[in-house]
């Protein structure tokens, strides 16, 4: 299996080389990433000026990398196109170290990454872990590395998942659930303040959650499961529900066992 990652806290991001070493186990892992942070650009795309594409010495073993002066949907759309020979079968985003659900997705740059990866045919995973957590981006990794597993037995399939793991170590997360995206979790307001003559506007994120809607991300999370939220451009799109219940009940089966 050859997978293809990115993701949007930038190449040298921990969080990145965590999710690598665990799926380097099990695949042939090339990985094309911003050479710095590029959280909350959404699926942005250079079209104005050349991109390059630098090569990164990756702290994994047997890992090709590339840092590019891009965004994260850059990155997907230079490697499909020039940076990786033989093709690809997966195209995963992240880890992003904070959770990504609700309206959240639409801005987000993992979730932008992955996309242009189903937008060329692929499956795609973006897998998101909770703020500051340990225990939560090693049982993302494992999750993310169990799902491009499953997905490898679906030749073909053209599914988007976007996948939050709970703040809890793999032994004691509950199972995976199928999800519908909260209706919010952030709001942005502004903030101003003044130096040197000017006035400065800044835009601040403040967390509104959407708590307790039965079947939502959030919720699923809060109670300790990971949420598998199929995402789509078009309904003729929507992936198969057959798929996503073997899916989830694979890897509930493999979390409690």
């Amino acid at each position: 299996m050859k997978i293809l990652v990115t993701n949007d806290d930038g190449i040298g991001a921990p969080s990145l080389w965590v999710l690598v070493e665990e799926l380097q186990k099990t695949a042939r892992v090339t990985v094309a990433a911003p050479d710095r942070e590029r959280s909350a650009i959404g699926t942005a795309v250079t079209l104005f000026q050349p991109l390059h594409a630098e090569p990164y010495r990756a702290p994994v073993a047997g890992v090709t990398a590339y840092a590019v002066d891009g965004s994260p949907s850059d990155c997907v759309i230079l490697a499909l196109g020039k940076l990786v020979e033989g093709g690809t079968d997966l195209v995963i985003s992240g880890i992003n170290p904070n959770h990504n659900v609700g309206e959240d997705v639409h801005i987000s740059g993992t979730v932008g990454g992955a996309l242009q990866g189903y937008f060329r045919g692929l499956p795609a995973i973006a897998i998101s872990a909770p703020p500051g957590s340990r225990p939560g981006l090693d049982s993302a990794a494992r999750v993310a590395a169990s799902l491009a597993e499953k997905l490898a037995g679906h030749p073909g399939t053209r599914v988007f998942l976007n996948v939050n793991v709970p703040d809890l170590p793999l032994a004691e997360i509950k199972g995976a659930r199928i999800t519908r995206l909260a209706r919010s979790s952030h709001i942005n307001t502004v903030e101003e303040d003044h130096h040197d003559g000017r006035k400065h506007y800044w835009l601040v994120r403040e967390r509104t959650i959407e708590a307790g809607d039965e079947g939502t991300d959030i919720q699923a999370i809060e109670q300790g499961y990971v949420s598998l939220t199929a995402l789509y451009t078009s309904l003729l799109d929507k992936p198969p529900q057959r798929l996503l219940k073997k899916l989830s009940a694979e890897l509930s089966m493999e979390l409690v066992t």
